[in-house]
């Protein structure tokens, strides 16, 4: 429900604060007031696009601003929760504003959002109808929804959506596979190829450095041999080598031990170091004896490298690379196999699926059908009554093939306002005011069923009175115990069956028009329905068929 709605620089409105109640709230005053500025700018929250030519001569920005209680709609709750909306205090909070130069800016609850969003969630809070390019009515979608909402088949149309999808997804599973098997077949040469060549080469992770190792030291075995033998001999092996001259300091070192006791530990290093050279001798030795001179090895190393070195060229920049391509290529030669089996399971996938859409989208159209017919009834004897004596309603359902996201049929409003003329399309065929009158006949039908809360009328009485004015004004105070609703009228009729009622005039202030809405309770309330009548306000007769219009309303 819309409790308080802000404008300020908009138009001719400085600064404007509603404080909106449940059930019928009315703005009257007299033409060129600025009433119908109001709802338009309104409907900037609901997603009209906006336009800096609407801001207050003099200004740089203008604002609109919307408080609304949340409903019980999970619908609207998940989209917050999906957007990052905290509603935890039970408030939706839409403002935008326009900029005569840079950007307009757009927020929810405080936090920065997208105009998009602003519409989306107004669209779901407010239905908007009158002089306005966004209108519910006019577009496929919220008639799709009427319907259903009249039908009883949200949950079917959902189910529907959820078939589709099923459908779609089970449809693309099976067109990637198509497309990966006929791609696989065309490479199955170069990928048998590639998996026997690398499969016969049988690359060994690290093997590139292990191999550059074992080449540079068969390469240099010479050299080792050499050096390895000359070390081997200052260590271990000749005649003046490190361990015997060790050996016969060991003998000095007991000398300066029996005169110095005290330096013990000069002979646990001597121990030591004497141990160290005779490992390093036996290592020494070891290797010495171990380096290979193999000039055939060598060559059957060098080849080895030179057959990874070119597979490293022609599938990737390392060996694990190259171990990878080749475990790729079977996994595709594998799939290839099985494609077969795997691609008739899928296509099995998508029957089921393509049934099951048909079923559940012949259940929809049969309920579509059935309430089509049974809401044109109701609506079109309701038009009468509304000002529209040779109106006709009808539901038109086109079929669509294959079924879609929304079900087998497409569904259109069609209107005939006067006799002898075929029904069309309510944009083409209805005037604000008649459209409005539509839609009140249709929310009139739908009161139980509809959950936007809070609808928008403007310009509903344009071109009635009379007996017509009090059955609107019936059918709008109807609606109104269902829904709050919000109208802009000249009738008194209706404004006397208010329970919040405004009345908007002009004023001046530092020579500048501007528009003031003053709320109106009592005796103000009589003189305006007086106002309204078309007498003076002031006289006992008129204020006496003002108060009989609201005792009325009161009984």
């Amino acid at each position: 429900m819309l409790r308080e709605l802000r404008v300020r620089n908009y138009a001719v409105i400085d600064d404007v604060r509603l404080e909106l109640g449940p059930g019928l709230n009315v703005l009257t005053g007299e033409t060129g007031a600025g009433k119908s500025i109001l709802v338009g700018a309104l409907s900037l929250l609901v997603g009209e696009r906006a336009s800096a030519e609407v801001i207050r001569a003099g200004e740089d920005r203008a604002l609109v601003e919307g408080v609304f209680e949340i409903p019980p709609d999970p619908g609207l709750r998940a989209r917050c929760e999906e957007a990052g909306i905290d509603i935890s205090e039970g408030w939706l909070i839409l403002r935008r504003e326009l900029a005569r130069e840079g950007r307009n800016r757009a927020w929810v609850n405080g936090s920065p959002a997208t105009a998009a969003l602003i519409g989306e969630l107004g669209g779901a809070l407010v239905d908007l109808h009158g002089q306005h390019e966004h209108q519910a009515l006019l577009r496929p979608g919220p008639q799709r929804r009427i319907l259903d909402a009249w039908a009883g088949s949200a949950g079917r149309a959902a189910s529907v959506r959820e078939a589709w999808e099923e459908a779609r997804d089970a449809r693309r599973d099976a067109e990637k596979l198509r497309t990966r098997v006929a791609e696989t077949r065309d490479r199955a040469d170069l990928l048998r190829h590639k998996a026997k060549e690398i499969e016969a080469a049988k690359p060994e992770p690290g093997e590139e450095e292990s191999l550059a190792a074992e080449i540079r030291r068969l390469e240099h075995s010479e050299e080792l041999l050499a050096l390895s033998g000359e070390l081997h001999e200052a260590v271990y092996g000749g005649e003046e080598a490190l361990v015997d001259r060790l050996g016969r300091l060991g003998r000095t070192l007991d000398s300066l031990l029996r005169i110095d006791p005290g330096a013990g530990e000069l002979r646990d290093l001597h121990v030591s170091a004497r141990v160290t050279l005779e490992e390093l001798g036996r290592r020494l030795s070891e290797y010495h004896h171990a380096v290979e001179h193999d000039p055939a090895r060598l060559d059957r190393l060098r080849r080895r490298q030179d057959l990874l070195y070119r597979l490293r060229r022609k599938y990737g920049g390392t060996v694990e690379d190259v171990i990878e391509e080749g475990r790729e290529a079977r996994e595709e030669l594998s799939a290839l196999e099985t494609s077969d089996v795997d691609l008739r399971g899928l296509e099995r996938r998508v029957e089921e699926a393509e049934r099951e859409l048909a079923r559940r989208a012949a259940a929809l159209s049969e309920a579509r059908g059935e309430a089509a017919a049974r809401l044109e009834d109701a609506v079109s004897r309701l038009l009468p009554d509304l000002g529209m004596p040779g109106g006709l309603f009808r539901v038109a359902l086109r079929a669509l093939t294959p079924p879609g996201p929304e079900g087998a049929e497409d569904v259109a409003f069609l209107v005939s306002l006067n006799p002898g003329f075929e029904p069309g399309p309510l944009s083409r065929v209805a005037s604000g005011g008649e459209m409005s009158r539509v839609m009140l006949a249709l929310k009139t039908v739908l009161a139980d069923a509809d959950d936007v809360p809070s609808l928008v009328f403007d310009e509903i009485d344009a071109g009635i009175g009379g007996r017509v004015a009090h059955r609107v004004a019936e059918r709008l105070a109807g609606v109104a115990a269902e829904h709050q609703v919000f109208a802009i009228t000249h009738l008194p009729q209706i404004a006397a069956r208010a329970s919040t009622h405004f009345r908007v005039q002009k004023d001046e202030r530092d020579g500048r028009a501007v528009t003031v809405v003053v709320g109106l309770e009592g005796a103000a309330r009589v003189e305006e329905i007086a106002r309204m009548l078309g007498g003076d306000p002031e006289s006992v007769v008129s204020r006496r068929h003002a108060e009989e219009l609201l005792t009325a309303r009161d009984g």
